[in-house]
């Protein structure tokens, strides 16, 4: 199995794309992959999200919150999948302040070596750091195609971009590609 022993991030909230998060959790798995969903857990021991167009509960036992460097960076990927994830994950309580699921991905990006895969809505995470995607090519849901121009990346019309260290998605829909994408990727990376 090429991903034996990778450690997979995947953030989750509520109004999660189901099919998405489903593929994931298979996909990954048949290469070796372990996938571990993080979200902001406000102090409880777990929370259980609903998905969008099914309300299928996700339970999720996995903090970002005060996530030291060192356990960070023991993770191949960090995925902000599609659906309303990321808006909800972009709030923060003092608006002066990142969120801590946008300053997670802040340092994600610090580290070249992890790869940061970004899909659909999921870009929206990244408004209030534009910098991480400035002057670099993605692509995003259509509905994004503005948030893309004011972020000062390249919006390119392709369903899947890779530039790097990142890899972006147009749509949940399309998370077989993306993750195919990530899944070489990886591999490449091991050999």
């Amino acid at each position: 199995m090429p991903l034996n022993g990778k450690k997979i991030a995947v953030l989750i909230e509520s109004d999660y794309y189901e099919p998405e998060i489903a593929y994931y959790q298979h996909r990954f798995a048949e290469e070796g992959a372990d996938l571990h969903l993080l979200s902001r857990l406000w102090g409880q021991p777990s929370l259980t999200f609903v998905g969008h167009e099914y309300k299928a509960p996700l339970q999720c036992q996995e903090s970002f919150e005060n996530m030291s460097d060192e356990q960070l960076h023991s993770f191949a990927a960090v995925i902000v999948p599609s659906g309303m994830v990321a808006d909800r994950l972009r709030f923060t309580d003092d608006v002066t302040k990142l969120s801590p699921a946008t300053e997670l991905l802040q340092r994600a990006f610090a580290n070249p070596s992890i790869l940061k895969g970004i899909i659909c809505h999921g870009l929206w995470l990244v408004a209030s750091v534009p910098e991480l995607v400035r002057g670099r090519p993605v692509v995003a849901h259509n509905n994004l195609f503005g948030d893309v121009r004011n972020m000062g990346a390249i919006y390119t019309d392709q369903d899947v971009v890779v530039d790097g260290d990142l890899v972006t998605g147009r749509t949940g829909p399309l998370c077989h590609l993306f993750a195919h994408t990530i899944i070489d990727m990886l591999s490449e990376k091991q050999s």
